[in-house]
């Protein structure tokens, strides 16, 4: 079978203009396919930023579907079903486009057969062994959880499927962590459940997938497998990594280590929970596992407030940054002593279940005692080690640790390993939108060093389409008087949108003085705050702003990036300050001293890039379609009264700019 022209299937006339009455002709799109078809043929990695609007899935579902469709890519080679192709995104919300809508449209118009499937981690699908289980004595392993675990095998019943996303209530995590399928715990073709199970049946339509869509976390624990000879995800030879501006954040956790009280106490619960006296050692009556259990409770509630103490003690001046042993290490030793009588208790098994149950504990045990040694000892000399504390109900106390530059590992498992990585984001350069460089901060990071860069700029018409509003005279961001100017002007913006605004900050801090300043006024004019960090769910409060006519949102980090409000409901978007990445956080500062002694200069080498890809993410919230009209205001004045300011303006479509000066 000849080639496809990829672009003319997605040219006026072409194969989707047929198939969809609707369908927007963009140049940009095609001229991106066709790079991606090319990338494929001669076997390069391709870097290539798509502004919003240019349809990027369909421009490298396309190639995909042409290269798996006809079984070939680089010229000469022998081609087979190991060509597949992965797909690669980070949010779900794209998986679901792609899988529910792009693809089965696509599928519908073009000339080739194909099958596409979505990978989900085996820890998201039910064990219908380790279910039967858990049902055999609930109220001794659970403690109020015995309606939750009816609910799910009822469900378990029903489903073709069998994954967490399928069940129609939230499981609680002690539940799923007993009935969830594992690889260590799994009898494979000799268990009952075999040629039922939900994993080895999702399993085999992968085997069957010519395209594989997974996410940046799936893929990494894929692609490390691999090394190792094992696997989660079948073979494939070319990679589609979206949003692929987030790699290297999946990377650095991927690759490092985040041990907490939490997750120890989960683990430790799971066995035998003082407070309730239930747990898998009660059903197996193994009191001698029980009494280590308490007593390495104990150690680990005391090791854990040493560690407090220290980070008290020291946060202002390492910010959290440990030294080798900064406490003594007194929870291994109870791990090992539970480990090792946990091994007795598994020779003694005859019941397969039982047995399989408690090797899961055993590995854990030794999981956990090996990766707490490695972060007190310190093992990785190219990571950096800090403390951590984490929010929520009860503050949660963290060992973190990541490596300063996660680019040699990337590039040892991922491009050195496959012939072709396409990576695409509306984000990925930092130079101005009309120059096709500035792709090396990016590449830098996650070891990318031979590859074809191409920048496509969106095809909306920004001119018409957004006004960029700058307060000029405001207080500098890190001046005491700049909460409350910003406050009002605030005020002032909103009452000219109505609402409709989503106003972005770089903290929490921030946030929630703007918000104590602002909030009584919202009220008095009938506006409803949505504000991040305030006990509400992201996706709700997302849900919540677009139907509510004439809300604001108060967000942070995660709402600067793959936040999709269309039409009038967002009609401004209010940048507070420019998202410069602040060294007060130890993987930070250990970058930018890693910059500094290699002779670079951290803030134009790493801070500033960093914040204009930033700055870009949060100015691409407003505009979704060609329909929509709004305005972005920028608090931080600094974009117009330092030299470096410019840089941010530049890297952004052309639109029509006013400097707003005081007493305008």
């Amino acid at each position: 079978m000849g080639i496809l022209d990829v672009q003319k299937v997605l040219a006026p006339g072409g194969a989707v203009a047929r198939a969809f009455a609707k369908f927007e002709y963009r140049p940009e799109q095609v001229q991106m396919a066709g790079e991606i078809q090319k990338a494929f043929i001669d076997g390069r990695h391709l870097v290539i930023e798509a502004g919003t609007g240019v349809g990027k899935s369909f421009a490298y579902l396309v190639p995909s579907i042409e290269l798996v469709g006809r079984g070939g890519g680089k010229k000469g080679a022998d081609f087979s079903r190991a060509n597949r192709v992965l797909i690669s995104t980070f949010t779900i919300t794209l998986q679901e486009q792609l899988v529910s809508k792009d693809i089965p449209f696509l599928a519908s118009c073009l000339p080739r057969k194909f099958v596409a499937v979505l990978a989900k981690g085996r820890g998201n699908y039910l064990c219908r062994r380790r279910l039967e289980f858990a049902l055999r004595s609930p109220k001794i392993l659970f403690d109020e959880s015995g309606s939750v675990l009816d609910m799910v095998r009822d469900w378990a019943q029903r489903s073709e499927d069998g994954s967490l996303s399928d069940i129609p209530f939230v499981p609680n995590n002690y539940v799923w962590d007993l009935v969830k399928s594992e690889h260590g715990n799994c009898r494979g073709r000799k268990c009952i459940h075999f040629k039922d199970c939900f994993y080895q049946r999702a399993r085999r339509r992968l085997d069957s997938a010519d395209i594989v869509v997974a996410n940046h976390a799936l893929m990494f624990s894929d692609l490390v497998l691999k090394e190792q000879g094992a696997s989660v995800l079948p073979d494939y030879k070319y990679i589609v990594i979206d949003e692929a501006h987030n790699i290297e954040h999946v990377a650095e956790n991927h690759f490092g280590i985040d041990i907490s009280n939490r997750k120890i106490s989960f683990l430790l619960n799971g066995l035998y929970n003082p407070r309730t006296h239930r747990g898998f050692l009660v059903y197996m009556k193994a009191e001698k596992a029980i009494d280590i259990v308490c007593r390495t409770v104990k150690a680990v509630r005391n090791f854990f407030k040493k560690v407090n103490s220290w980070y008290e003690a020291n946060k202002d001046e390492f910010g959290g940054k440990c030294y080798k042993d900064f406490v003594d290490d007194t929870i291994s030793e109870h791990l090992n002593s539970l480990r090792l009588e946990l091994a007795k208790l598994a020779n003694r098994c005859e019941d397969v279940d039982e047995k399989l149950e408690t090797m899961r504990f055993i590995s854990r045990c030794r999981m956990l005692a090996e990766e707490l040694d490695c972060f007190l000892t310190q093992k990785r000399p190219e990571h950096v080690y800090w403390v951590e504390m984490a929010g929520g109900r009860k503050t949660a106390i963290c060992l973190k640790s990541a490596a300063v530059n996660v680019g040699p590992d990337v590039k040892r498992c991922l491009f050195d390993r496959y012939e072709s990585v396409i990576l695409t984001s509306a984000t990925l350069s930092s130079e101005p939108a009309d120059r096709r460089e500035g792709f090396g901060f990016f590449a830098g990071r996650i070891g990318l060093d031979d590859f074809r860069a191409v920048k496509l700029n969106s095809p909306f018409n920004y001119e018409q389409q957004v006004t960029v509003y700058i307060e000029k005279d405001l207080p500098n961001p890190n001046d005491e008087a700049f909460i409350v100017a910003a406050a009002e002007v605030i005020k002032k913006y909103m009452l000219q949108t109505k609402g409709r605004t989503f106003v972005l900050f770089t903290s929490y801090q921030m946030l929630e003085q703007i918000s104590e300043r602002i909030n009584n006024w919202l009220v008095e004019h009938n506006i409803e705050l949505l504000q991040q960090g305030a006990g509400t769910e992201r996706t709700k409060l997302l849900n919540r702003f677009r139907r509510d006519d004439g809300a604001v949102l108060f967000g942070t980090d995660s709402f600067w990036q793959g936040v999709d409000v269309p039409g009038e409901a967002l009609s401004s978007v209010i940048i507070v300050r420019l998202p410069f990445a602040v060294p007060n956080k130890p993987l930070l500062a250990g970058r930018l001293e890693r910059i500094r002694e290699q002779g670079g200069d951290p803030f134009y080498d790493y801070q500033l890039p960093f914040a204009i890809i930033k700055f870009k993410q949060g100015f691409g919230r407003l505009v979704r379609n060609r329909t929509d009209k709004g305005i972005v205001v920028v608090l931080d004045s600094r974009i117009v009264n330092r030299r470096y300011g410019l840089k941010f303006l530049a890297a952004i479509p052309k639109c029509k700019t006013e400097i707003v000066v005081a007493n305008d």
